[in-house]
């Protein structure tokens, strides 16, 4: 005999395990999101990663081969020779390309066959081999410590992207990489997903980075072309502190600082901890390529070092026991724990989630339109303009006025946020010194709007 309710016990009739989204999750060649991505520069290594000795990596569901040759040029080739289909991560590395080990033909850079040793010299079919075939190879350009290319059809190649983040003055940035057993969409979903931070990093693992983060402040969202902006703004005592969480697809991310916050302190367009990709490895697996940020306008110096990139990352340091990762759980825990490929349609999303499900629209609409050849838009507005970003922090002395106050901590953010974007086309030492200039006179006035 026993008293439980029927309705109060669910298992059973939810024990189907609920499908995922195809067309966001399937990220190789050929699949709707896997050619929309193609379309795009996307960090595939670090730069400290690549040397003469070949590196075998993954990216976008296909096994490649990075090398430096003995000039210095770094190439990125697929991984089976086309002879017979040796691994290039066994190739010897010269000062033209890399030679397969096996039997020894050479390959430039670009994926000319330059030798085809074993064969006759006077043999017309090798001669017409080299002269008609290459080796899979990408375009690759290296910056500041981490390695980019473009793994789609050359006839499209956009130009690089050069974001006003690459140069801010004062800053040290440090490249890094956070290896994800999961999705990438599961990743990218928490950058727009401000609301999170008030729970993960502040109250469900305690206090990761400053008490200011558990709290729970208002969320909005700005729709800009194919950049998303997520705003947790929060009042801290006397202060509305405006955290800005940012995306541009397909897969750039910023936000504000990790460490060099906490709404206590005036602070005017303070800048990303970090600058980073979300990129797909395969459907189960991805990378953060970023660098970390440090300076007056970034984090704090002394977490220039692997621990410290760890924190900014995901709260946590990557290396602990599953007891700890259980009673702290960071960002690793959270989107790693949904599963290799989360099951999309066993969510319930809430007006919170506002932000995950119009960029993830806007990613189904553009993969859908390139398949009917519309080629997708680039974050540059303007061939050669330097990309502006919003990803920050805003501190201002604010005292409450009235009991409606939840209205009056999101109309700062709306005045916050509208003024940036009508000062987007100044130059940008200009810009940011407006940005700054305004924020000061709108704290000294007490008026925000």
């Amino acid at each position: 005999m026993n008293n439980f309710k029927q309705e109060d016990f669910r298992g059973y009739k939810l024990s189907t395990v609920p499908e995922i989204d195809k067309r966001l999750a399937q990220t190789n060649s050929k699949t709707p999101c896997g050619e929309y991505l193609r379309r795009y520069w996307h960090p595939v290594a670090l730069t400290s990663e690549v040397s003469e000795i070949p590196k075998e990596i993954r990216i976008l569901g296909e096994d490649l081969v990075i090398f430096k040759s003995t000039k210095g040029k770094i190439g990125l080739v697929h991984k089976a020779c086309p002879h017979r289909r040796a691994s290039m991560a066994y190739g010897k590395t010269e000062d033209e390309g890399i030679r397969c080990c096996y039997h020894g033909w050479l390959f430039s850079t670009n994926g000319e066959i330059l030798e085809t040793p074993g064969e006759n010299i006077d043999s017309k079919q090798a001669k017409k081999l080299r002269d008609t075939f290459k080796l899979g190879a990408y375009p690759v350009i290296e910056f500041n410590g981490l390695v980019f290319s473009y793994l789609g059809p050359m006839e499209k190649i956009p130009e690089f992207p050069h974001y006003d983040s690459f140069e801010i003055p004062g800053n040290i940035s440090s490249p890094y990489r956070i290896d994800y057993n999961c999705n990438w969409i599961q990743v990218l979903d928490a950058i727009m997903d401000p609301l999170h931070t008030s729970f993960l990093h502040g109250q469900s693992s305690g206090i990761q980075f400053s008490e200011g983060f558990a709290e729970v402040g208002e969320i909005d969202f700005f729709e800009r072309g194919i950049q998303y902006l997520g705003c947790n703004t929060r009042r801290i005592n006397d202060n509305v502190w405006v955290r800005v969480n940012e995306l541009i697809l397909p897969n750039f991310t910023q936000a504000g600082a990790a460490f060099a916050a906490d709404g206590t302190k005036s602070k005017y367009f303070g800048r990303s901890s970090f600058t980073r990709w979300v990129v797909p490895v395969d459907d189960h697996h991805c990378v953060a390529l970023a660098w970390a940020n440090f300076g007056d306008r970034g984090d704090p110096i002394e977490y220039n070092n692997q621990e410290g990139y760890e924190r900014i990352e995901a709260g946590e340091i990557s290396n602990r026991t599953q007891e700890e990762k259980q009673k702290n759980p960071g960002d690793a825990e959270a989107v790693e724990g949904m599963g290799s490929i989360s099951s999309h349609k066993g969510e319930h999303l809430m007006p919170t989630d506002k932000g995950v499900m119009i960029y993830r629209r806007r990613i189904r609409k553009l993969s859908k339109d390139l398949e009917e050849g519309k080629d997708p838009p680039q974050p540059q507005k303007v061939k050669g303009q330097v990309v502006r970003t919003n990803g920050q922090d805003t501190i201002l002395k604010a005292p409450k006025k009235n009991n409606n106050d939840k209205e009056y901590v999101k109309s700062i953010c709306s005045s916050v946020m509208n003024m940036q974007f009508n000062l987007e086309d100044m130059p940008l030492k200009e810009r940011d010194k407006s940005i700054i200039n305004n924020l000061q006179e709108m704290e000294a006035r007490g008026n925000f709007e």
